[in-house]
């Protein structure tokens, strides 16, 4: 079965073994994405809305580099590091996926892998 992997350069890839994103058939799952910026600094830090828009622009890049658009993503969960953020949070969503919401979820985390992080998001999309 062909797999296709996309990666963005996060530090962490090569690091941890993992892609960005994968594609088999027609199925794209996307790794949980932050604000992490090509030098390996965290974006926005400080403003959970900017983490979430950038989270959401690594996933977007990774699911067009393997074919697909953002009205394929069908699933999507989210990770704060605290719930005074689900709105901010829940605002770069909704803008994003405004017109073809996915089912989704936003859960509470004790902490993510840089400290600087206030939120992660993963998606996965079928074609």
């Amino acid at each position: 079965m062909a797999r296709t992997r996309i990666t963005s350069h996060s530090p962490w890839e090569p690091k941890f073994g993992y892609c960005r994103a994968i594609r088999v058939r027609d199925t794209i799952a996307v790794t949980g994405s932050t604000a992490v910026l090509p030098d390996g600094r965290i974006g926005g830090k400080g403003d959970a809305y900017a983490q979430a828009r950038a989270a959401l622009e690594v996933i977007r890049a990774a699911i067009e580099g393997l074919g697909a658009s953002m009205s394929h993503v069908v699933r999507t969960r989210m990770y704060v590091t605290d719930m005074k953020f689900s709105d901010d949070v829940g605002r770069a969503h909704g803008e994003v996926f405004g017109d073809f919401p996915p089912a989704t979820s936003m859960v509470q985390v004790v902490r993510l892998i840089h400290p600087d992080m206030l939120v992660e998001i993963e998606a996965d999309a079928i074609l």
